[in-house]
């Protein structure tokens, strides 16, 4: 795994290669549009379109940013990997964090069409992982049947904040 550049955060692109998500993400965004070009289908959702700051559909308030996701105000996790070609994370919870601290999460997330001002939504696929070998190894979230499909809850649906 890739240990610098942005924080500590690497992405992984499917295979056993992982480099800095800076990188990652300027490839991603060049490759969009390549592949945009050739083909006429919704593109995936890349980590770039994840950072920033947002609400769910819950009131909750959230940042995200290349090595972190925070679940403010006090919930954060630190993330160390970024897998965009299975649209997921994995995240060590902070130590602080009130419940599951020093545990691993993964994070999948999906992208929604006609559900304005929802762009995209998240699921806590695994949030008390042992390890990240078994954070990332937990089965994906159902983006299929989002109402249902994060362990039969709806994804949470993310706004941004103006």
């Amino acid at each position: 795994m890739y240990a610098g550049g942005c924080g500590d955060a690497a992405v992984s692109l499917g295979m056993s290669l992982h480099v800095p998500l800076a990188y990652a993400i300027r490839s991603a965004f060049l490759g969009a549009i390549i592949i945009s070009a050739a083909k006429a289908q919704a593109p995936t959702p890349t980590a770039i379109e994840l950072l920033g700051r947002w609400t769910d559909d819950y009131g909750n308030a959230f940042r995200i940013t290349d090595s972190l996701f925070e679940q403010l105000p006090s919930s954060r996790y630190h993330i160390v990997e970024w897998n965009l070609a299975e649209r997921y994370f994995v995240a060590r919870n902070d130590a602080a964090n009130k419940g599951d601290a020093g545990k691993w999460t993964r994070v999948d997330w999906t992208r929604f069409e006609g559900m304005a001002p929802f762009t995209w939504g998240f699921c806590f696929t695994a949030y008390r992982a042992a390890t990240q070998e078994k954070a990332r190894a937990t089965p994906p979230a159902d983006r299929e049947t989002p109402r249902t499909g994060c362990n039969g809850f709806p994804f949470s649906r993310m706004k941004p904040v103006p």
